[in-house]
């Protein structure tokens, strides 16, 4: 029905129209074409010289109206040590150019008015003019090169590079449908090598895993960074064309697959600064929610931000990220929550290259468990509570040839016996029930003589070893899954003599 009367009303609008247009060239047969004419050009004069009030006033109110949420005025001055030198190019370019845009809407539509067609006058013809065309060259040269230079000399100011010997903080924005993946550097403040002939499904950027510079960088899914520290963005892009864009900092510089680019800044307000100085203005002393007054208001929720400036596909809008710039104590005790991606994801699987080698922070824990496991025995009764298994002790598929990460809590264990030169064990090996008894039995036993044999080697007395086999006949879990099978593959050794 609403659709039906909608037709009607154009219809109707039409022959409105077309009835006006012909009463119009009615009256002007009856009062001629020429006297209609000059009527119809001086009432268009008026009106342009009426529209060009009205939209002057029109820019000019706007303008003021919502002045707190332009960049560079209002509240919105740079968040960064750069940003001023861009607010005041572009500051310069609007004075300029405004001026311009006014003058020549004041004339445009003035001449409108002034000169509009009567039979009366007659319109003068002016074939060519040097002082014009001289001032009209001359004036817009001038001007366009200060503009020029003054952005040139902006340009190399923004967009310098870091220097050997600076001190900086180097992170990685990968854009990608839709969305970033941010890369830090970890303790080492050195971000890895990567290729994009590496990425896969569990190494989203391609990072080259014998890099030891990757081991600990790690991912975040916002931005966090301290104030006041030299930051360089490394960008790039692994499938069409995105653009890295901090508004508030006025940083925005392309994200182009195949060519890594860069831009370096510097933040110089927090989060929550940012924050008082909107809530300074009544603009953002609103309610967040319209649908709760009492809620919070704008400048409580506002937040920096990370948007992608190109349109690059229909998810274009999840392409944003929130970006958090904090004191520098509060981005170190961030750091210490994150997890290096490498040893999150990577470690210990397949694509772990340094699947034989344990790292620094990985003895060190691994040492402390296994200290506080052993004194817990020692002070404890019983058999069963005197045994501790071996976690990190395997040995080459079917065979009782130890791997070569074996050694490290082996290690452990000679330390322990150094410590406690009265401590006697026995070393025992486990299988569980698949194949033939009496070969599980044998492998148990030379496994359990590997272990003796290592310890020897690295000066235990041997009469403070026993090597024991006990094959399949004491299982700790259930022989019908696999992962009871492979608990009860196992080495152990118990504490006979303290």
């Amino acid at each position: 029905m609403t659709i039906l009367l909608g037709l009607l009303i154009v219809i109707l609008l039409a022959v409105v129209v077309v009835q006006v247009g012909k009463v119009s060239e009615i009256a002007a047969k009856i009062r001629g074409e020429e006297e209609v004419q000059d009527s119809i050009n001086k009432r268009q004069g008026f009106l342009s010289l009426v529209f060009m009030i009205v939209f002057l006033l029109a820019v000019s109110i706007s303008g003021v109206h919502y002045k707190d949420w332009y960049l560079g005025f209002g509240p919105h001055e740079a968040a960064s040590e750069h940003g001023s030198a861009i607010d005041r190019m572009f500051n310069v370019t609007l004075l300029a150019t405004g001026f311009v845009f006014v003058i020549t809407h004041i004339l445009l539509f003035y001449f409108a008015y002034k000169y509009s067609g009567s039979r009366k006058r007659k319109a003068s013809y002016v074939p060519h003019d040097d002082k014009l065309e001289i001032v009209w060259t001359i004036v817009p040269a001038v001007v366009m090169a200060f503009l020029v230079i003054s952005g040139l000399d902006t340009w190399n100011e923004v967009m310098a590079d870091v220097k050997a010997g600076d001190d900086y903080m180097e992170i990685e924005a990968v854009g990608e449908q839709f969305g970033w993946t941010i890369r830090y550097p970890g303790a080492d403040n050195a971000l890895g090598e990567r290729s994009y002939k590496m990425i896969s499904g569990d190494n989203p950027i391609g990072q080259n895993w014998k890099d030891e510079k990757n081991l600990d960088d790690f991912h975040a899914t916002e931005i966090v960074l301290p104030v006041g520290k030299r930051i360089r963005v490394r960008i790039t892009s692994k499938d069409v064309l995105h653009n890295f864009y901090l508004p508030h900092f006025r940083v925005k510089m392309d994200a182009v697959p195949g060519m890594p680019t860069y831009f370096v800044f510097t933040p110089k307000k927090t989060t929550e600064e940012y924050r008082n100085e909107l809530s300074n203005y009544k603009t953002y002393q609103q309610p967040a929610d319209p649908n709760d007054p009492q809620g919070e208001q704008l400048w409580q929720r506002f937040d920096y931000e990370l948007a992608c400036a190109e349109l690059c596909g229909k998810g274009h809008f999840s392409m944003k990220r929130i970006v958090k710039i904090v004191s520098e104590d509060e981005y170190k005790a961030w750091v210490e929550k994150q997890n290096s991606f490498y040893f999150s994801q990577v470690r210990g699987t397949a694509n772990d290259p340094f699947a034989d080698k344990w790292f620094p922070q990985e003895i060190s824990e691994r040492k402390a468990n296994f200290s506080a496991n052993l004194e817990a025995a020692r002070a404890a009764a019983g058999v069963d509570a005197k045994t501790l298994r071996f976690e990190y002790v395997n040995f080459v598929t079917g065979s009782d040839k130890l791997t070569p990460v074996s050694q490290y809590e082996l290690g452990f264990l000679v330390d322990a016996l150094n410590q406690y030169p009265n401590m006697t064990i026995e070393l025992a090996g486990h299988t569980d029930n698949t194949g033939d008894a009496a070969a599980n039995q044998t492998l148990s036993e030379a496994r359990a003589k590997s272990v003796y044999n290592f310890l020897v080697e690295k000066g235990i007395a041997p009469s403070r070893l026993r090597a024991v086999g006990y094959g399949q006949t004491r299982p700790i879990a259930d022989n019908d899954t696999e992962d009871g099978r492979a608990k009860n593959r196992r080495t152990e050794f118990r504490i006979l003599t303290q």
